[in-house]
């Protein structure tokens, strides 16, 4: 979970897989390939359907930054919201359905992640929802089944024993969790906190939506200098990708 950059940057991507559609975001009319400040439109239907569809919106939309101020954005955080920028693309998930997903991360970034969402797309690997992250709360309760790969989220660095005094990469938009259920934080004494993702403090299981060294998410994330959490020495953050590598 971690930190951040600047720029400006828009891209539209295709590629293609074939499985029936459950968009978890409904469909609206084809945007041009740079999306403004109004609320953002989506490809036609069928691209939906078929393919990988994928979007770069910065600045941010309105409503989205009206999402933002006041949960996972506020004052005093180390980004504007003006150096963020909205992901919209298709991804499976683990019904084997095509999913719209949105995450938010720095504009300096924006395109080299989208792109890894597309080598994810194309190689079927499943995540379950991918959305904006919940506000951040130091109190509530650790036991949840929320399993939401997210980004941007302007909130510290969390620690086995709690919030820690510095900001997580999350909070630049230089960080991305995926599947954190599949995926969690394991401390250096083997504990994870959310009872519900212990099952998978065991990394030699090999389940849907699981991230395993070498495999295609590590590659899509190191193929744009990202690291993974995975491989730090002492507790392990299987679920976190970082361009600083913290």
């Amino acid at each position: 979970m971690r930190r951040g950059a600047s720029a400006i940057v828009a891209l539209a991507l295709a590629g293609c897989v074939a499985p029936a559609p459950a968009p978890s975001t409904p469909a609206a009319t084809a945007a041009s390939p740079l999306a403004g400040s109004a609320a953002p439109t989506e490809p036609p239907a069928e691209a939906l359907r078929t393919r990988f569809a994928g979007r770069v919106h910065a600045p941010l939309p309105r409503s989205v930054r009206r999402e933002l101020r006041g949960s996972t954005w506020r004052p005093g955080c180390p980004v504007r919201l003006a150096d963020l920028a909205l992901l919209r693309f298709n991804h499976v998930g683990f019904d084997g359905g095509i999913h719209r997903g949105r995450l938010v991360v720095h504009r300096s970034v924006a395109a080299d992640v989208l792109g890894v969402f597309r080598r994810l797309f194309e190689a079927r690997f499943p995540l379950e929802r991918v959305d904006l992250a919940p506000r951040f709360r130091p109190h509530a309760d650790p036991h949840t089944r929320r399993n939401v790969t997210a980004g941007f989220n302007c909130r510290p660095v969390i620690t086995p024993e709690g919030p820690g005094a510095t900001f997580s990469q999350h909070a630049y938009g230089l960080a991305v969790d995926v599947n954190p259920l599949q995926n969690p934080y394991v401390a250096a004494d083997g504990s994870v906190r959310n009872r519900f993702a212990r099952p998978y403090a065991d990394r030699t299981l090999d389940r849907p939506g699981m991230i395993h060294e070498g495999d295609v998410v590590v590659r899509a994330f190191e193929a744009i200098g990202w690291a993974w959490g995975g491989r730090w020495s002492g507790a392990k953050d299987f679920m976190h990708f970082s361009s600083t590598g913290r």
